[in-house]
C-alpha cells in the first residue's frame, strides 16, 4: 500500500465505491474536489491497481485546531489497517495543533478510542439534500 499526503496525480476514475449507505453519495468529481480542498489528505493507494482504497481529510486553521471530517476505506480493503494507517498518519500531520476533533457515530468510538482518541459530546447539523456536494 502506497501512502500519499497530497492528491496530486489522483484522477477521478481512481475513487469509486467510496460513501457506500450514503442516499445522496458525493460523485468522484465532487470526491476528488472535496480532497484537494482539504488542508490535509492521506489517501491509500493500491500498488497494483492504481485504485484509492481508502483516505482520510482534515480542515484546519493552521494555528490551533482541525476537524476530520472523512475518514473512508472501500468495504472489500475494511480490516487490513488500513484505516488505523490513514488516522496515524494524519495524526503525525497535526500533531502540532492544539486539539483535532473528529465526530463518528457512538459504535465507532472504541475503534478511535484505541488510537488515542477521547469520548466527547458535540453537536451536528447535517442539510441532506446538499450530501452529494456542490
Amino acid at each position: 500500500m502506497n501512502y500519499l499526503t497530497t492528491a496530486d496525480g489522483i484522477e477521478e476514475d481512481q475513487l469509486n465505491g467510496f460513501f457506500v449507505g450514503w442516499p445522496n453519495p458525493p460523485s468522484p468529481e465532487v470526491h476528488l474536489k472535496l480532497i484537494k480542498k482539504s488542508s490535509h489528505v492521506v489517501i491509500a493507494v493500491d500498488e497494483e491497481s492504481a485504485q484509492v482504497v481508502g483516505f482520510v481529510t482534515a480542515i484546519s486553521d493552521g494555528v490551533l485546531s482541525a476537524y476530520i471530517p472523512f475518514l473512508e476505506v472501500l468495504p472489500a480493503n475494511q480490516g487490513q489497517g488500513i484505516g488505523q494507517q490513514l488516522l496515524k498518519k494524519m495524526l503525525e500531520l497535526l500533531s502540532d495543533m492544539y486539539m483535532i476533533d473528529l465526530m463518528c457515530d457512538e459504535n465507532l468510538q472504541g475503534y478511535y478510542e484505541k488510537l488515542g482518541m477521547h469520548r466527547a459530546h458535540g453537536m451536528i447539523l447535517r442539510n441532506y439534500t446538499k450530501q452529494s456536494g456542490v
